[in-house]
Formats: C-alpha cells, sequence, structure tokens
C-alpha cells in the first residue's frame, strides 16, 4: 500500500534533516540551487496544491475519468522539470522543526483526504499534471510520496555539499 511508502519515504526525509543545524538547513550550496529549508518548503507547497487540486476535482461533477499513468518516472531527476511558480519556495529564514511540523501537518491532512473519500470516486475522477496530463485522483495520493523521493536524492547531494563531503 502507498501510505507505507511515502511514511518511508518521508521517515528518510526527516533523518537527512535532522543531521543538519538551523544555519546548514537554510544555506545554499550555490547561487542557482535550493537550500535543505527550501527544498522542504517546495514539497510543502506542492502537497498543500495537490490537496487543494483533489477537493477541487471531488468537487468537480464533470472531472473526468482518465487511465493510470507511470507515475513512478517522476523519480528520475535525469528529466528536469520548472517548479510551477505556486511552488516555487520562499528565501525566508526558518527552523528545521518548524518546517518539518508543516510537512508533518501537510501530510496528515493529504492522508486525511484519503481516507474520508471512497476509492471508487478516486478512481474515476482527474486532476491534471503539467507532464502526465490527467491523472486519476487516486494516483496523486502516490505521486505525492514519488515527488518526496525525488527531491530526497536533491536533498541528500544539496547536504553534501554543504556540508563538504
Amino acid at each position: 500500500m502507498f501510505i507505507e511508502k511515502i511514511n518511508e519515504i518521508r521517515k528518510n526525509l526527516f533523518k537527512q534533516i535532522d543531521s543538519l543545524t538551523n544555519e546548514q538547513f537554510n544555506e545554499k550550496p550555490d547561487k542557482d540551487s535550493w537550500s535543505p529549508k527550501e527544498i522542504v518548503d517546495h514539497l510543502v507547497k506542492m502537497e498543500k496544491t495537490i490537496i487543494t487540486g483533489i477537493q477541487q476535482e471531488l468537487a468537480n461533477p464533470i472531472s473526468p475519468k482518465a487511465k493510470k499513468k507511470p507515475i513512478k518516472l517522476s523519480t528520475l531527476r535525469i528529466v528536469k522539470v520548472k517548479a510551477p511558480s505556486y511552488t516555487v519556495p520562499s528565501s525566508d529564514y526558518k527552523r528545521t522543526e518548524e518546517m518539518k511540523s508543516q510537512l508533518h501537518q501537510v501530510r496528515m491532512e493529504l492522508l486525511a483526504l484519503y481516507k474520508s473519500n471512497n476509492s471508487t470516486v478516486l478512481e474515476e475522477k482527474s486532476l491534471k499534471h503539467p507532464i502526465f496530463g490527467q491523472v486519476p485522483l487516486i494516483q496523486w495520493f502516490e505521486f505525492t510520496g514519488l515527488h518526496e523521493k525525488r527531491h530526497a536524492k536533491q536533498l541528500e547531494k544539496t547536504i553534501e555539499k554543504i556540508k563538504g563531503h
């Protein structure tokens, strides 16, 4: 089941950021890269966007049915995707614990949304993805974990640069 998988991805992400001081968490490895805090902020914004999109499509009587998409491809970092403007992170300084709390809160909202809906309904409606097109709502829950896994790889490289490994 996807819940165990996304929880494992989250646990590993938290383990990575727990190794950082607040200063390292906010440090950019170079001017063109995101800091660990910015990566986490992007994940929070992305998950909020997905929750809102799913809620809108659940309320949309003409939300189209869609075929399952190969969303596992989203973990491949060779395919570069520009973050939509509404998911671009802020550069504001934030403490690690504050961002972990935000990430946890938005995940609880996502899981509550999943648990409060019938899987048949989630299979019958869809939400548009910029690359995959219409994706069944049921796949968006797994997608959040895959998206996070993609950024966990980015986070790992970022932390290596910051710590000078």
